[in-house]
């Protein structure tokens, strides 16, 4: 147990802080025991809270920085209202032009594209030979409407392989609608 890490529980941390000569006395005076070892438990509920507490984080930022584009761009959007009770992975936000502004990091565990790579492109590059052209015509039909929306469309990753991907989009205003948001996740 001394050079294996992965089991060590407390008494093999204590042992394996000794020198050599208290470690082999030390040895031959434990009895092991008949009771099976168990991994600490404390450390997975510790670390599924971390967890939930990472992605309330990361949530909250993401959240934040829209609403600095809002104060940027004045929209009179309710930021907290679109995101309200919304599950997502990924936030893109694009201008009038549907050119992306704005990624946040759920996009890149997604689609495997860089934040650096989207920017500039319109969320057309994620599709491929297999995404619906009636979707594809839906999708321009609800955004000429100007009304939030939600859609189904088959996007493709990075590397190539397709997945589902459930879309939110909200038009974002100030008198005319200056850009778009869509919160989305896979499905």
């Amino acid at each position: 147990m001394r050079n294996n890490l992965a089991g060590m529980m407390c008494l093999d941390l204590f042992m394996s802080s000794q020198n050599d000569h208290d470690y082999t006395y030390l040895q031959s005076q434990i009895s092991s025991s008949d009771f099976l070892k168990a991994p600490i438990k404390s450390f997975d509920f510790y670390i599924d809270y971390f967890t939930d507490e990472i992605r309330k984080i990361n949530r909250k930022n993401d959240i934040n920085t829209i609403k600095d584009f809002a104060n940027k761009f004045n929209w009179c959007n309710d930021v907290d209202a679109i995101f309200k009770n919304q599950d997502f992975e990924t936030i893109v936000l694009t201008n009038k032009a549907q050119e992306i502004i704005w990624v946040n990091d759920g996009f890149r565990k997604m689609t495997g594209f860089s934040k650096k790579y989207a920017i500039n492109k319109t969320p057309t590059f994620l599709q491929g030979d297999n995404t619906c052209e009636e979707t594809r015509t839906r999708i321009r039909k609800k955004l000429i409407a100007n009304k939030p929306f939600e859609e189904t469309v088959l996007n493709y990753k990075k590397d190539k392989t397709a997945y589902k991907c459930e879309i939110k989009i909200f038009p974002l205003s100030i008198e005319n609608t200056t850009h778009y948001i869509a919160l989305e996740k896979a499905v």
